[in-house]
């Protein structure tokens, strides 16, 4: 059977494949990554570690530490911390970089981590940032980190992928940041949600490392899991620099030589000409213009043109970030400076993505020229990005960022207001004093409608599946029965399944945390529902925060299982994590989004049973069967071992 790139990587790196097995869309894995980063939340995944029965990492070589994000904060507490966490490495030799070598993203690449057709993942949700490479990167959680630690592996559901074809060139003063702005806020009706992205077309061989590592970044605020480019010379080329600096460093075990960077070129693996995509999405590259996201939302874009005639005042412009924190953005920075000073009344704040970043663009006059027009230093890392340490925004004030993210209150206050655009343009921001284009630039382009006639959406047919029996473990059912219980609301997040008046509440037992189930969604629920219930949601079920009794509750309520058309990866991660079954089965959802379209109720009986096989795959409603992926091994175990941290435990007892 054809596959794609990401599945090619995923077979790689899987584990335990039944003989003759090919990898595709929706199937659950057993994943031994390459390597899986994790920052100062390595404080909180020791004790997960420790837990789970662990004495030892199972392969020292494997994680990688560090230290990024509250890096500023040198209270006692915090100090302790980090050095609870190089103690940890120390112990297990496990390598460690300390506070202000950089972001781990950045380091992750510069260090040699990350190689083309490699999986590495990260406890970060911009690990998609390794896609740039020609790798599958994609974020796991802090249960997930530990687990790695402990056996080497952790499971992964294989999403949906989507290619996005990229034609021509970008235009002079355009940038990755503006290609990946302009992504997300024209394809914004969640058409990547959940999927992993797989960039291809001539247009890809013009962008440079730095683009393209600003591109897979924000893949994450584009909603996918993954954002990966194809290998190519453009990648070799920089392998091979990366190669050289540590031949130059005097590296005693470089992680990079020419020799290693031979080898991947000879085996790195390419997507079949032939291979099923969910979706396909085209973009001219030629027709993206600077944009500006925001405020406060990163799908709102406006054309900068457009905003700039609005003279929007900005009280900070951050240049910082594991988007837009390297060596290149600072040299666009110095050359739209140009020797002019940041306006009277404002504030710029720069961080380099790295200390070998910093080092180099203060070699090359970068930094100093930066610095000499008023912006303040602050060190290698992630700091005001996340709202931690110098620089903050304050009420009432607005800042134009070169980050990923501008969520309210995700910079300081709530009550300010942020703008994402590219290094230029929050350059010539700082300097104006509003929101503007590098000086001849202005009003050059920039029309979003011209950007619109650039793009396509193309939605594949369904994948055909063949009929196929799954071997059943012993304690799994071959199947379950129940009535159909119908939440028809799409987008039902996890504050309408399980509010926050409960959410931090420790004192509930399972028993109680099942009775407040669904009452912020529908306060009628508990006397409509049933233990032996079968609920069936809709469309992206479990959207929002990552809070696991959101998928706990319903368990612990009596409901044999979640259908729905779809699921947030997060929620669905925290259900099979907790030994709860979820099904994606979106044709049964439309026949009674349909069935039901005259009752208004938020929660319908619908006084119908189905019945759901596993072995076969199948779903019998009325007369009509529905297929929907079998659960493979992984997921079965999840099941009839009652979570991940039991199957761990167990694997390590044995």
């Amino acid at each position: 059977m054809p596959q794609t790139l990401v599945e090619k990587i995923a077979q790689r790196f899987a584990v335990g494949l039944a003989e003759g097995q090919t990898v595709s869309a929706g199937d659950f894995l057993s994943i031994r990554p390459a390597h899986v980063m994790t920052h100062d939340n390595t404080a909180a995944v020791i004790p997960k570690f420790e837990s789970m029965g662990a004495a030892e990492v199972a392969d020292p070589g494997q994680p990688v530490y560090t230290l990024d994000h509250d890096i500023q904060n040198t209270s006692p507490e915090n100090l302790a911390k980090y050095a609870k966490i190089e103690a940890f490495a120390k112990k297990h030799g496990v390598v460690f970089f300390p506070a202000g070598r950089g972001i781990g993203h950045q380091v992750m690449v510069e260090e040699g981590f990350v190689l083309p057709g490699t999986f590495v993942v990260g406890s970060d949700s911009h690990s998609n940032l390794y896609g740039a490479l020609g790798a599958m990167g994609t974020p796991v959680v802090r249960t997930d980190a530990a687990a790695i630690w402990a056996t080497g592996r952790t499971w992964w559901q294989v999403p949906d992928i989507v290619k996005v074809n990229l034609s021509g060139e970008l235009g002079p003063g355009v940038s990755g940041k503006d290609v990946i702005i302009a992504l997300v806020g024209i394809f914004n009706n969640d058409e990547v949600l959940n999927c992993c992205i797989e960039f291809a077309g001539s247009g890809v061989a013009a962008l440079r490392m730095d683009e393209r590592l600003a591109i897979s970044n924000m893949t994450t605020e584009w909603g996918a899991l993954a954002g990966v480019f194809p290998y190519d010379d453009r990648t070799r080329s920089y392998l091979l620099a990366r190669a050289e600096f540590m031949r130059k460093r005097k590296d005693k075990k470089p992680r990079l030589t020419p020799d290693i960077i031979e080898e991947v070129h000879r085996s790195v693996p390419t997507a079949d000409a032939d291979a099923f995509y969910a979706k396909e999405l085209d973009l001219d590259l030629s027709a993206v213009s600077p944009f500006v996201a925001g405020p406060n939302e990163v799908k709102i874009i406006t054309p900068l043109p457009e905003i700039e005639k609005k003279r929007v005042k900005i009280d900070k412009a951050f240049l910082l970030s594991c988007v837009n924190g390297r060596l290149e953005d600072f040299a666009e920075a110095a050359r739209v400076l140009g020797g002019q000073k940041i306006a009277g009344g404002v504030k710029m704040y720069i961080a380099a993505a790295s200390s070998e970043v910093e080092e180099e663009a203060t070699r090359l006059g970068y930094w100093g020229a930066l610095c000499d027009a008023g912006a303040k230093a602050l060190p290698a890392g992630c700091g005001p990005c996340i709202g931690l340490g110098d620089g903050i925004l304050e009420d009432g004030e607005t800042g134009i960022s070169a980050t990923n993210r501008n969520f309210k209150g995700r910079m300081g206050s709530r009550e300010s207001f942020v703008y994402l655009a590219s290094p230029a343009v929050v350059t010539a921001s700082a300097v104006a004093g509003y929101i503007t284009a590098p000086h001849g630039t202005g009003g050059q382009s920039g029309r979003r409608e011209v950007l619109e006639k650039g793009t396509t959406v193309r939605v594949a047919a369904q994948r055909a599946q063949t009929e196929s029996k799954v071997q059943i473990m012993e304690g799994f059912p071959t199947s379950i029965e129940g009535e159909l219980l119908f939440v028809p609301k799409d987008n039902l997040n996890t504050d309408g399944i399980y509010g926050k008046e409960f959410t931090y509440r420790e004192d509930l037992s399972p028993e109680e945390m099942g009775t407040k189930a669904m009452l912020n969604y529908d306060p009628n629920f508990q006397q409509i529902a049933r233990a032996g219930d079968i609920l069936i949601g809709g469309f992206n079920f479990g959207s929002g925060s990552s809070r696991e009794q959101a998928a706990t509750a319903l368990k612990f309520r009596g409901l044999k299982m979640v259908i729905a058309g779809s699921y947030s990866q997060t929620y669905k991660r925290n259900a099979f994590n907790n030994g709860y079954i979820l099904i994606e089965c979106p044709e049964l959802v439309e026949d009674l989004k349909r069935d039901f379209a005259g009752d208004e109720s938020l929660t319908i009986r619908t006084g119908k049973t189905a019945s759901v096989n596993f072995v076969t795959g199948k779903i019998t409603y009325g007369d009509k069967p529905y297929r929907f992926n079998a659960l493979g091994e992984i997921a079965q175990e999840l099941i009839v071992m009652g979570g991940f941290e039991a199957v761990i435990r167990d694997q390590l007892s044995r």
